[in-house]
């Protein structure tokens, strides 16, 4: 059984492209690997957040992972910060790190061009943080984008350094990228990734109401030809569109482009319209209540935290920090 760890971190509404990129493929890992899922709130406060809704916004992630399948007797869900030795061993990891390695990662060089007021030591770190959130629990796969990539193999070379220093100690982990749904695309940017703090317009939230919903898609951008073809060259908008039409009704695009032949985008996006409103709804009615997620994050906090606390007994018996 091999173990798997992934975090999301909790700014904004968790999106449609977020379920087909990361969390669907969760539903799938947790049935036959040791799964352990993270709100990384540690990692949200790098860049630009509001302090007095951040609890608030922890819980609604907590919902949508719960609501969209993930079993909390399959795998374990926790608050990051709630987990003390993820902070200790990325203290001590980045005893280790060579300044250069972060500074040429292209997330952090992406966001201090984006937040140039908000360029800090954390933003910098970043990489450390989420080496220590996969390396603390013997990671085999780390579930990511494209765009951390690098991290994943930042924490291989990270890890490496250790053993080689220290002696075996940590598993080397490997990136798991998902062949389906890695990337969808903003509804009115279809250049740009849907994201959870770009155009509201562009970005449909797994608990959107159902007239947000219809608003959204109506409004999508498309092009002029009013052909419904994949062509992620001159189509962009409509192929996009066509993507997640396909991921949501588990039919294929050539099938898709076949049933909407001779029709215009106006039927099109109004079929997926209803699609979309019919999945979401599923997800939606199993919302639980504030109070039982908190007593599932109780207890995940519990499990994660025996589990760390007997790596960092390692670790700091390697460095020479306990007897």
């Amino acid at each position: 059984m091999k173990k798997v760890f992934s975090g999301i971190r909790p700014t904004g509404d968790i999106h449609i492209g977020n379920y087909l990129g990361a969390i669907n493929q969760w539903l799938q890992l947790q049935e036959e690997n040791d799964c352990i899922f993270s709100i990384v709130d540690w990692h949200a406060i790098t860049t630009p957040y509001n302090e007095t809704t951040l609890q608030d916004t922890i819980l609604e992630v907590a919902s949508i992972y719960l609501a969209c399948g993930v079993d909390p007797k399959k795998c374990i869900l926790f608050i990051q910060s709630e987990v003390k030795q993820h902070t200790e061993l990325a203290w001590l990891l980045g005893s280790i790190t060579p300044l250069g390695e972060l500074q040429r990662m292209t997330q952090f060089k992406d966001k201090s061009k984006k937040h140039k007021e908000y360029i800090n030591a954390g933003l910098l770190n970043y990489p450390i943080l989420m080496a220590s959130d996969i390396l603390l629990y013997d990671t085999n796969l780390v579930p990511v984008g494209k765009d951390q990539t690098q991290h994943v193999e930042l924490t291989r070379n990270i890890a490496q350094k250790f053993n080689n220093k220290y002696g075996e100690t940590f598993i080397l982990p490997e990136s798991l990228i998902s062949k389906e749904g890695a990337t969808i695309y903003s509804l009115q940017e279809p250049d740009k990734k849907m994201s959870k703090t770009g155009d509201p317009k562009g970005c449909i939230g797994i608990f959107d109401k159902s007239e947000d919903i219809k608003k959204k898609v109506m409004s999508a951008q498309t092009d002029s030809e009013n052909e419904i073809r994949f062509d992620l060259t001159k189509k962009k908008g409509i192929s996009n569109l066509l993507n997640i039409y396909s991921l949501f009704s588990k039919k294929s695009i050539k099938d898709i482009e076949k049933e909407f032949e001779g029709k215009g985008y106006g039927e099109f996006k109004k079929s997926l319209t209803e699609l979309l409103i019919d999945k979401l709804k599923v997800i939606q009615e199993n919302r639980m209540e504030k109070e039982d997620v908190k007593k599932i994050l109780e207890k995940g906090k519990k499990l994660a935290e025996a589990r760390a606390e007997e790596k960092m007994k390692v670790v700091r018996k390697k460095m020479g920090l306990a007897l």
